[in-house]
C-alpha cells in the first residue's frame, strides 16, 4: 500500500471514529484553547498529568476538518503513557516533519503517526494537522489564551 492510499485511510478512520473525543477526562489538570482563524477548526485538550509527569489521560473537544480531527485522534493516542518530555519530542517531531521540507520522517520516532507526513502534499492544510499538536503543547505548558497555528 502507497503512503498516500494509507494517509487516506488513516485519516478517514480517524475523522469517522476519533479517539477520545468528545472527552475530557476525569481530573485532567492541564487545558487548552485551539483555534485556526483561516479555517474553522477549534479544539480544546484536556490532559491528566501525574506527579511523575505521565500523561495518564488525554482527550479533545470541539470541531474541525477532517485533518484537524484526525490529527488530534491520533495525537491523543500516541502520548496516553507517555512522559510530558516525550510527548514534548512527538510534538517537534510532527511539527518538523510538516513544517521542513527536508526533515525525514523517522519511523523509530513518529511511529504511526508517521502517516501524517501525507499533509505535506497539501501545504495549506499542515496547519490543520498541526493544530491539535500546538494545543496540547500549550496546555502542558499552562500557556494562558488561545493557540492559534497563524
Amino acid at each position: 500500500m502507497e503512503l498516500r492510499d494509507l494517509y487516506e485511510e488513516v485519516i478517514l478512520d480517524h475523522n469517522r471514529n476519533p479517539r477520545n473525543y468528545p472527552y475530557r477526562p476525569p481530573g485532567a489538570n492541564h487545558h487548552a484553547h485551539g483555534f485556526n482563524p483561516l479555517c474553522g477548526d477549534e479544539f480544546q485538550v484536556h490532559v491528566k498529568v501525574d506527579d511523575a509527569g505521565i500523561i495518564e489521560d488525554v482527550g479533545f473537544e470541539g470541531a474541525g476538518c477532517a485533518i484537524s480531527t484526525a490529527s488530534a485522534s491520533m495525537m491523543t493516542e500516541a502520548v496516553k503513557g507517555k512522559t510530558v518530555k516525550e510527548a514534548e519530542r512527538l510534538f517537534h517531531a510532527v511539527q518538523d516533519v510538516l513544517t521542513d521540507e527536508s526533515a525525514e520522517p523517522s519511523d523509530e520516532t513518529l511511529g504511526k503517526l508517521k502517516v501524517l507526513t501525507g499533509v505535506k502534499e497539501f501545504p495549506m492544510r499542515v496547519k490543520c494537522a498541526t493544530l491539535a499538536w500546538h494545543t496540547l503543547n500549550a496546555a502542558l505548558h499552562d500557556q494562558e489564551g488561545t493557540v492559534t497555528t497563524e
